[in-house]
């Protein structure tokens, strides 16, 4: 199973869109590695990686929200705040429970949901109001 890059989930904003890419890259590279039953020993490898990106990726894109004046802004902000509290938990988890199957599935399932709603839908809305504007200065 892998997360394929579609053309409806670029942004046009250049930074972005390879953002998403390297998340999805790192996530595809966790489920091979579950499928080879290599997923336990994956794991921490993504979860450094999504604490890193969280922040350097939210804030980036919040900061082209704002510089495009996004009038969804303080909603999109509101779920990268829900899924970083979301990285948080999880980081919380690995660091009293351990690795466990249970725990590399439920890493699998939240992050590939976040590519699924957030990328293709929030994020797209956001791609569709930047071409929008680009499309108006035309």
């Amino acid at each position: 199973m892998s997360i394929r890059w579609k053309p409806e989930l670029e942004i046009g904003i250049e930074e972005i869109d390879r953002q998403h890419k390297a998340l999805i890259n790192a996530v595809n590279d966790f489920l091979q590695a579950c499928v080879e039953g290599k997923g336990k020993d994956e794991v921490n490898r993504l979860m450094g990686f999504l604490s890193d990106y969280v922040v350097t990726h939210f804030n980036f894109e919040q900061d082209y929200q704002k510089r495009y004046g996004y009038p969804k802004y303080e909603q999109h902000l509101k779920m990268h705040q829900a899924f970083l509290e979301e990285v948080e938990d999880l980081k919380r988890k690995l660091n009293e429970e351990g690795v466990s199957l249970h725990f590399t599935i439920q890493v699998s399932k939240k992050v590939v949901d976040w590519i699924i709603t957030h990328i293709g839908r929030a994020d797209a809305d956001f791609a569709g109001y930047v071409k929008s504007l680009k499309n108006s200065d035309k």
